[in-house]
């Protein structure tokens, strides 16, 4: 199996937040901005994999300003680390205020997404060739969250059983 480049499967999308986007004050609700998020995350995983691709993981989920109705939003989603099934998505949402033209990066996401078969099993996933120096940091930080989520699962694994009250 040939490796992709990072660049092969990189996605921006856009979407202009509505009022039913919004609670009353006129913030989004963050959950829409979330669902976003999957959805250009799996964009990226699929393109990659060129199969199925499932949600396995939300690693990090960060707001650093509000999104307000009117606001164009970026969702900017690159892969960051491709295990054997398994790849890890950056996504960046940047809000444009389309009457001032002022951009903030709004929140930020990391997405773990599998590749699987037809019946739902995990499939091999093209390894990722990393050209730039930006792709290889990305990259070292992401093996680095591997790690850290593997390390929560197998101590989390150590606290089977019932408790007796």
């Amino acid at each position: 199996m040939d490796g992709k480049r990072v660049s092969d499967s990189s996605v921006t999308m856009a979407q202009m937040m509505i009022p039913q986007d919004a609670n009353p004050a006129g913030n989004v609700h963050g959950g829409v901005v979330v669902k976003i998020i999957d959805e250009a995350a799996g964009v990226v995983a699929a393109r990659h994999a060129r199969t199925n691709v499932v949600t396995a993981s939300i690693d990090r989920m960060d707001f650093h300003y509000p999104i307000f109705v009117g606001d164009l939003l970026f969702f900017k989603a690159s892969l960051n680390y491709v295990g054997r099934t398994s790849m890890e998505i950056g996504v960046r949402v940047e809000a444009e205020n389309l009457m001032t033209g002022v951009v903030r990066h709004a929140a930020s996401a990391y997405l773990t997404f599998v590749s699987i078969d037809p019946k739902g099993k995990p499939l091999p996933a093209p390894q990722l060739i990393l050209e730039t120096e930006d792709e290889r940091r990305r990259n070292c930080e992401a093996k680095a969250r591997r790690a850290t989520r593997l390390a929560e699962r197998n101590k989390e694994g150590g606290c089977t059983g019932d408790s007796k009250r």
